[in-house]
Protein backbone atom coordinates (compact mmCIF):
# COMPACT_ATOMS: atom_id res chain seq x y z
CA UNK A 1 0.00 0.00 0.00
CA UNK A 2 3.00 2.04 0.81
CA UNK A 3 4.02 1.66 -2.76
CA UNK A 4 1.01 2.38 -4.06
CA UNK A 5 0.79 5.60 -2.23
CA UNK A 6 4.35 7.08 -3.27
CA UNK A 7 3.40 6.06 -7.11
CA UNK A 8 0.15 8.26 -6.83
CA UNK A 9 2.61 11.11 -5.49
CA UNK A 10 4.93 11.15 -8.16
CA UNK A 11 2.08 11.08 -10.52
CA UNK A 12 0.79 14.19 -8.87
CA UNK A 13 4.24 15.60 -8.74
CA UNK A 14 4.61 14.99 -12.30
CA UNK A 15 0.97 16.57 -13.35
CA UNK A 16 1.89 19.46 -11.14
CA UNK A 17 5.55 20.39 -12.88
CA UNK A 18 3.71 20.18 -16.08
CA UNK A 19 2.43 23.61 -16.86
CA UNK A 20 1.05 22.11 -20.20
CA UNK A 21 -1.17 19.76 -18.74
CA UNK A 22 -2.31 21.77 -15.97
CA UNK A 23 -3.37 24.58 -18.37
CA UNK A 24 -5.72 21.91 -20.11
CA UNK A 25 -6.54 20.48 -17.04
CA UNK A 26 -8.13 23.67 -14.89
CA UNK A 27 -8.20 26.46 -17.46
CA UNK A 28 -9.89 24.98 -20.48
CA UNK A 29 -13.05 23.66 -18.16
CA UNK A 30 -13.30 26.76 -17.17
CA UNK A 31 -12.92 28.72 -20.51
CA UNK A 32 -15.77 26.54 -22.13
CA UNK A 33 -18.62 27.12 -19.34
CA UNK A 34 -17.83 30.54 -19.84
CA UNK A 35 -18.15 30.34 -23.27
CA UNK A 36 -21.29 28.45 -23.21
CA UNK A 37 -22.59 30.15 -20.78
CA UNK A 38 -22.46 33.52 -22.52
CA UNK A 39 -21.31 33.47 -25.69
CA UNK A 40 -23.21 30.52 -26.74
CA UNK A 41 -26.80 32.38 -27.00
CA UNK A 42 -29.29 31.94 -30.00
CA UNK A 43 -30.88 35.14 -28.74
CA UNK A 44 -30.38 38.05 -30.91
CA UNK A 45 -29.96 41.47 -28.81
CA UNK A 46 -28.74 44.92 -30.08
CA UNK A 47 -30.41 44.76 -33.86
CA UNK A 48 -28.91 47.69 -35.03
CA UNK A 49 -32.29 49.66 -36.74
CA UNK A 50 -32.38 52.26 -39.57
CA UNK A 51 -35.89 54.54 -40.27
CA UNK A 52 -36.65 56.40 -43.11
CA UNK A 53 -39.46 58.30 -42.12
CA UNK A 54 -41.04 60.49 -45.16
CA UNK A 55 -44.89 60.87 -43.01
CA UNK A 56 -43.16 62.50 -40.07
CA UNK A 57 -46.18 62.28 -37.88
CA UNK A 58 -47.21 61.62 -34.61
CA UNK A 59 -47.61 57.50 -34.91
CA UNK A 60 -44.22 57.03 -36.63
CA UNK A 61 -42.43 59.39 -34.22
CA UNK A 62 -43.81 57.32 -31.96
CA UNK A 63 -42.71 53.95 -33.84
CA UNK A 64 -39.41 55.44 -33.88
CA UNK A 65 -39.29 56.21 -29.59
CA UNK A 66 -40.66 52.32 -29.23
CA UNK A 67 -37.67 51.64 -31.49
CA UNK A 68 -35.25 53.17 -29.26
CA UNK A 69 -36.24 52.20 -25.96
CA UNK A 70 -37.01 48.54 -26.67
CA UNK A 71 -33.78 46.51 -24.72
CA UNK A 72 -33.72 44.23 -28.23
CA UNK A 73 -33.28 46.90 -30.73
CA UNK A 74 -31.20 50.52 -30.96
CA UNK A 75 -32.29 53.05 -33.44
CA UNK A 76 -28.76 54.27 -34.88
CA UNK A 77 -29.53 55.73 -37.68
CA UNK A 78 -32.39 58.44 -39.49
CA UNK A 79 -31.88 57.72 -43.06
CA UNK A 80 -32.94 60.85 -45.32
CA UNK A 81 -33.34 58.76 -48.38
CA UNK A 82 -33.29 55.22 -49.61
CA UNK A 83 -30.01 55.07 -51.26
CA UNK A 84 -28.45 55.98 -47.56
CA UNK A 85 -30.80 53.16 -46.20
CA UNK A 86 -29.24 50.95 -48.86
CA UNK A 87 -25.56 51.96 -48.02
CA UNK A 88 -25.94 51.98 -44.41
CA UNK A 89 -26.82 47.60 -45.51
CA UNK A 90 -23.53 47.84 -47.58
CA UNK A 91 -21.16 49.21 -44.57
CA UNK A 92 -22.48 46.48 -42.18
CA UNK A 93 -24.46 49.10 -40.16
CA UNK A 94 -27.65 48.11 -40.41
CA UNK A 95 -29.73 45.13 -39.58
CA UNK A 96 -33.13 46.17 -40.38
CA UNK A 97 -34.58 49.02 -41.82
CA UNK A 98 -38.32 50.92 -41.44
CA UNK A 99 -39.18 52.63 -44.20
CA UNK A 100 -42.78 54.49 -43.52
CA UNK A 101 -44.47 56.04 -46.78
CA UNK A 102 -45.92 59.56 -47.44
CA UNK A 103 -49.16 60.05 -45.60
CA UNK A 104 -48.76 57.24 -43.23
CA UNK A 105 -51.27 58.12 -40.48
CA UNK A 106 -53.19 59.55 -43.22
CA UNK A 107 -53.49 56.20 -44.75
CA UNK A 108 -54.23 54.54 -41.57
CA UNK A 109 -57.30 56.78 -40.94
CA UNK A 110 -58.87 57.30 -44.01
CA UNK A 111 -58.02 53.54 -45.95
CA UNK A 112 -58.19 51.84 -43.32
CA UNK A 113 -54.57 50.49 -43.59
CA UNK A 114 -51.28 51.72 -44.04
CA UNK A 115 -48.18 49.92 -45.63
CA UNK A 116 -44.55 50.26 -43.90
CA UNK A 117 -41.89 48.56 -45.82
CA UNK A 118 -38.98 46.50 -43.84
CA UNK A 119 -35.74 45.41 -45.46
CA UNK A 120 -33.89 43.00 -43.42
CA UNK A 121 -30.23 41.73 -43.71
CA UNK A 122 -30.66 37.92 -45.02
CA UNK A 123 -27.09 37.49 -44.83
CA UNK A 124 -27.76 35.42 -41.88
CA UNK A 125 -31.80 33.69 -42.25
CA UNK A 126 -32.64 32.44 -38.50
CA UNK A 127 -31.03 36.08 -37.32
CA UNK A 128 -32.78 37.59 -40.08
CA UNK A 129 -36.25 36.41 -39.22
CA UNK A 130 -36.02 37.26 -35.16
CA UNK A 131 -34.82 41.16 -35.96
CA UNK A 132 -38.16 40.81 -38.47
CA UNK A 133 -40.22 39.29 -35.97
CA UNK A 134 -39.34 42.36 -32.92
CA UNK A 135 -40.09 45.01 -35.41
CA UNK A 136 -43.54 43.44 -36.28
CA UNK A 137 -44.23 43.16 -32.84
CA UNK A 138 -43.56 46.98 -32.00
CA UNK A 139 -45.63 47.78 -35.31
CA UNK A 140 -48.39 45.31 -34.25
CA UNK A 141 -48.14 47.13 -29.90
CA UNK A 142 -48.24 50.83 -31.86
CA UNK A 143 -51.66 49.61 -33.72
CA UNK A 144 -53.33 47.88 -30.23
CA UNK A 145 -52.32 51.35 -28.25
CA UNK A 146 -53.88 53.51 -31.13
CA UNK A 147 -56.90 51.86 -31.51
CA UNK A 148 -57.22 51.62 -26.87
CA UNK A 149 -56.96 55.00 -27.47
CA UNK A 150 -59.27 55.43 -30.66
CA UNK A 151 -62.31 53.14 -29.90
CA UNK A 152 -63.38 53.62 -33.58
CA UNK A 153 -60.14 53.18 -35.54
CA UNK A 154 -60.02 49.35 -34.07
CA UNK A 155 -60.06 47.62 -37.81
CA UNK A 156 -57.26 49.93 -38.90
CA UNK A 157 -54.04 47.66 -39.67
CA UNK A 158 -50.47 48.17 -40.44
CA UNK A 159 -49.41 46.21 -43.42
CA UNK A 160 -45.85 45.14 -43.55
CA UNK A 161 -44.07 44.56 -46.37
CA UNK A 162 -41.32 42.68 -46.28
CA UNK A 163 -38.00 42.23 -47.99
CA UNK A 164 -35.03 39.90 -47.41
CA UNK A 165 -31.48 41.65 -48.90
CA UNK A 166 -29.12 39.45 -50.20
CA UNK A 167 -30.61 36.22 -49.08
CA UNK A 168 -33.67 36.08 -50.63
CA UNK A 169 -34.25 32.22 -50.25
CA UNK A 170 -32.79 32.28 -47.40
CA UNK A 171 -30.32 29.22 -47.38
CA UNK A 172 -28.49 28.54 -44.50
CA UNK A 173 -25.46 27.41 -46.37
CA UNK A 174 -25.16 30.98 -47.75
CA UNK A 175 -24.37 32.09 -44.18
CA UNK A 176 -22.05 28.95 -43.28
CA UNK A 177 -19.67 28.18 -45.80
CA UNK A 178 -17.83 31.54 -45.57
CA UNK A 179 -17.54 30.54 -41.59
CA UNK A 180 -16.78 27.25 -42.05
CA UNK A 181 -13.91 28.08 -45.10
CA UNK A 182 -12.78 30.24 -42.13
CA UNK A 183 -12.52 27.61 -39.92
CA UNK A 184 -11.00 25.35 -41.76
CA UNK A 185 -8.32 27.34 -43.19
CA UNK A 186 -7.54 28.39 -39.41
CA UNK A 187 -7.03 24.32 -38.11
CA UNK A 188 -5.35 23.32 -41.39
CA UNK A 189 -3.23 26.08 -41.60
CA UNK A 190 -1.87 26.73 -38.02
CA UNK A 191 -1.17 22.90 -37.40
CA UNK A 192 1.00 23.06 -41.10
CA UNK A 193 2.49 26.12 -40.23
CA UNK A 194 3.41 25.22 -36.67
CA UNK A 195 4.86 22.05 -37.31
CA UNK A 196 7.24 22.40 -40.48
CA UNK A 197 9.07 24.54 -37.82
CA UNK A 198 9.24 21.44 -34.88
CA UNK A 199 9.86 18.85 -37.15
CA UNK A 200 13.48 20.28 -37.69
CA UNK A 201 13.77 21.07 -33.91
CA UNK A 202 12.51 17.55 -32.97
CA UNK A 203 14.63 15.75 -35.56
CA UNK A 204 17.46 17.76 -34.90
CA UNK A 205 18.11 18.75 -38.67
CA UNK A 206 17.33 22.76 -37.67
CA UNK A 207 21.05 23.29 -36.43
CA UNK A 208 22.06 22.57 -39.76
CA UNK A 209 19.43 24.49 -41.77
CA UNK A 210 20.80 27.54 -38.99
CA UNK A 211 24.33 26.85 -39.91
CA UNK A 212 23.63 27.37 -43.28
CA UNK A 213 24.49 31.42 -45.47
CA UNK A 214 21.12 32.10 -45.60
CA UNK A 215 20.22 34.11 -42.27
CA UNK A 216 17.69 32.44 -39.67
CA UNK A 217 14.69 34.13 -40.90
CA UNK A 218 14.57 33.62 -44.51
CA UNK A 219 15.04 30.00 -43.65
CA UNK A 220 12.27 29.83 -41.54
CA UNK A 221 9.98 31.74 -43.78
CA UNK A 222 11.05 29.62 -46.59
CA UNK A 223 9.47 26.94 -45.17
CA UNK A 224 6.25 28.61 -44.89
CA UNK A 225 5.91 29.47 -48.78
CA UNK A 226 5.33 26.06 -49.97
CA UNK A 227 2.45 25.25 -47.41
CA UNK A 228 1.45 28.52 -48.77
CA UNK A 229 1.29 27.66 -52.02
CA UNK A 230 -0.44 24.78 -50.87
CA UNK A 231 -2.86 26.42 -48.97
CA UNK A 232 -3.63 28.59 -52.18
CA UNK A 233 -4.40 25.61 -54.15
CA UNK A 234 -6.87 24.42 -50.61
CA UNK A 235 -8.57 28.00 -51.49
CA UNK A 236 -9.22 27.60 -54.92
CA UNK A 237 -10.60 23.91 -54.46
CA UNK A 238 -13.06 25.28 -51.44
CA UNK A 239 -14.24 27.92 -53.81
CA UNK A 240 -14.69 25.88 -56.26
CA UNK A 241 -16.57 23.45 -54.09
CA UNK A 242 -18.76 26.09 -52.58
CA UNK A 243 -19.78 27.63 -55.87
CA UNK A 244 -20.65 24.70 -58.36
CA UNK A 245 -21.84 21.95 -55.38
CA UNK A 246 -23.39 23.87 -52.60
CA UNK A 247 -24.42 26.70 -54.77
CA UNK A 248 -23.00 29.74 -52.67
CA UNK A 249 -23.16 32.82 -55.00
CA UNK A 250 -20.36 35.13 -55.27
CA UNK A 251 -21.99 38.55 -55.94
CA UNK A 252 -19.13 40.34 -55.03
CA UNK A 253 -15.55 40.73 -57.07
CA UNK A 254 -13.63 37.56 -57.18
CA UNK A 255 -10.44 39.45 -57.17
CA UNK A 256 -11.28 40.78 -53.52
CA UNK A 257 -12.32 37.65 -52.06
CA UNK A 258 -9.24 35.62 -53.29
CA UNK A 259 -7.00 38.50 -52.06
CA UNK A 260 -8.59 38.76 -48.86
CA UNK A 261 -8.76 34.71 -48.60
CA UNK A 262 -4.95 34.63 -49.60
CA UNK A 263 -3.84 37.41 -46.94
CA UNK A 264 -6.09 35.61 -43.66
CA UNK A 265 -4.46 32.18 -44.83
CA UNK A 266 -0.91 34.17 -44.51
CA UNK A 267 -2.10 35.20 -40.90
CA UNK A 268 -3.19 31.84 -40.18
CA UNK A 269 0.55 30.16 -41.20
CA UNK A 270 2.37 32.99 -39.15
CA UNK A 271 0.41 32.19 -36.51
CA UNK A 272 1.20 28.76 -36.76
CA UNK A 273 5.04 29.92 -37.03
CA UNK A 274 3.86 31.48 -33.45
CA UNK A 275 3.00 28.42 -31.82
CA UNK A 276 6.51 26.84 -33.14
CA UNK A 277 7.87 29.34 -30.68
CA UNK A 278 5.94 27.93 -28.11
CA UNK A 279 6.23 23.80 -28.11
CA UNK A 280 8.73 21.76 -28.87
CA UNK A 281 7.09 18.45 -30.15
CA UNK A 282 4.93 17.84 -32.99
CA UNK A 283 2.30 16.31 -30.84
CA UNK A 284 2.33 19.52 -28.58
CA UNK A 285 2.08 21.98 -31.68
CA UNK A 286 -1.10 19.37 -32.94
CA UNK A 287 -2.66 20.11 -29.58
CA UNK A 288 -2.50 23.80 -29.08
CA UNK A 289 -2.95 24.38 -32.87
CA UNK A 290 -6.83 22.30 -32.06
CA UNK A 291 -7.03 24.31 -29.45
CA UNK A 292 -8.00 27.37 -31.93
CA UNK A 293 -11.16 25.68 -32.67
CA UNK A 294 -12.62 27.21 -29.83
CA UNK A 295 -12.34 30.65 -30.05
CA UNK A 296 -12.84 30.16 -33.87
CA UNK A 297 -16.15 28.91 -33.62
CA UNK A 298 -17.63 30.48 -30.45
CA UNK A 299 -15.81 34.08 -30.59
CA UNK A 300 -15.84 34.69 -34.56
CA UNK A 301 -19.69 35.10 -35.43
CA UNK A 302 -19.42 31.76 -37.56
CA UNK A 303 -22.22 30.15 -35.84
CA UNK A 304 -23.20 33.00 -32.48
CA UNK A 305 -24.11 36.99 -33.48
CA UNK A 306 -21.17 38.54 -31.55
CA UNK A 307 -23.47 41.49 -31.05
CA UNK A 308 -25.34 39.01 -28.84
CA UNK A 309 -22.52 38.80 -26.20
CA UNK A 310 -21.37 40.55 -23.42
CA UNK A 311 -18.91 43.70 -23.86
CA UNK A 312 -16.00 41.29 -22.74
CA UNK A 313 -16.28 38.93 -25.07
CA UNK A 314 -16.74 41.20 -27.74
CA UNK A 315 -13.72 42.75 -27.18
CA UNK A 316 -11.76 39.41 -26.61
CA UNK A 317 -13.23 38.59 -30.17
CA UNK A 318 -11.17 41.60 -32.03
CA UNK A 319 -7.99 39.65 -32.00
CA UNK A 320 -9.56 36.68 -33.45
CA UNK A 321 -8.36 36.55 -37.10
CA UNK A 322 -11.33 34.51 -38.11
CA UNK A 323 -13.76 37.12 -37.31
CA UNK A 324 -12.70 39.95 -40.13
CA UNK A 325 -12.28 37.37 -42.64
CA UNK A 326 -15.56 35.66 -42.18
CA UNK A 327 -17.31 39.35 -42.21
CA UNK A 328 -14.99 40.25 -45.49
CA UNK A 329 -16.11 36.83 -47.01
CA UNK A 330 -20.09 37.14 -46.46
CA UNK A 331 -19.94 40.90 -47.54
CA UNK A 332 -18.16 39.99 -51.02
CA UNK A 333 -19.90 36.76 -51.34
CA UNK A 334 -23.63 37.05 -50.60
CA UNK A 335 -23.97 41.03 -50.30
CA UNK A 336 -21.99 41.66 -53.17
CA UNK A 337 -20.50 44.87 -51.68
CA UNK A 338 -17.48 46.33 -53.69
CA UNK A 339 -14.07 46.23 -52.08
CA UNK A 340 -14.11 49.38 -50.07
CA UNK A 341 -16.28 48.18 -47.70
CA UNK A 342 -14.14 45.18 -46.47
CA UNK A 343 -11.27 47.41 -46.25
CA UNK A 344 -11.60 47.67 -41.68
CA UNK A 345 -11.42 43.80 -42.21
CA UNK A 346 -8.19 44.12 -44.82
CA UNK A 347 -6.27 46.49 -42.72
CA UNK A 348 -7.45 44.34 -39.24
CA UNK A 349 -5.74 41.44 -40.60
CA UNK A 350 -2.41 43.40 -42.07
CA UNK A 351 -1.91 44.76 -38.73
CA UNK A 352 -1.90 40.77 -37.33
CA UNK A 353 0.17 39.15 -39.94
CA UNK A 354 2.93 42.30 -38.81
CA UNK A 355 2.73 41.64 -35.63
CA UNK A 356 2.55 38.29 -35.02
CA UNK A 357 5.57 37.84 -37.43
CA UNK A 358 7.71 40.40 -35.68
CA UNK A 359 6.99 38.60 -32.58
CA UNK A 360 7.42 34.93 -33.47
CA UNK A 361 11.10 36.04 -35.30
CA UNK A 362 11.78 37.85 -32.37
CA UNK A 363 10.67 34.81 -29.93
CA UNK A 364 12.64 32.22 -32.26
CA UNK A 365 15.62 30.42 -30.78
CA UNK A 366 18.04 30.29 -33.53
CA UNK A 367 20.30 28.48 -30.57
CA UNK A 368 18.48 24.63 -29.97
Amino acid sequence: MKQYVSFISKEFMHILRDRRSMLILLAVPVVLLLLFGYAVSTEVKNVRVAVLDMAHDELTRKACYRLAANPYTSLDYCAASIGDVYSLFRQGKADVAVVFGHGFASDLVHKGKAEVQLLVDGTEPNQATIRLQYVMQMLASIRQEHAAVNPSDAKMNIVPVTRMLYNPQQKSEYNFVPGVMGMVLMLVCVMMGSIAIVREKETGTMEVLLASPLSPACIILSKLVPYFVISAFNVATVLLLSRFVLGVPMAGSLCAFVGATLLYTLVCLTLGLFVSTLVRTQLAAMVVSMLFIIPTVYLSGLAFPIESMPNVLQYISIIIPARWYIDAARRLMIQGVDAQYILTDVWVMLAMEVVLLVVSLKKFKVRL
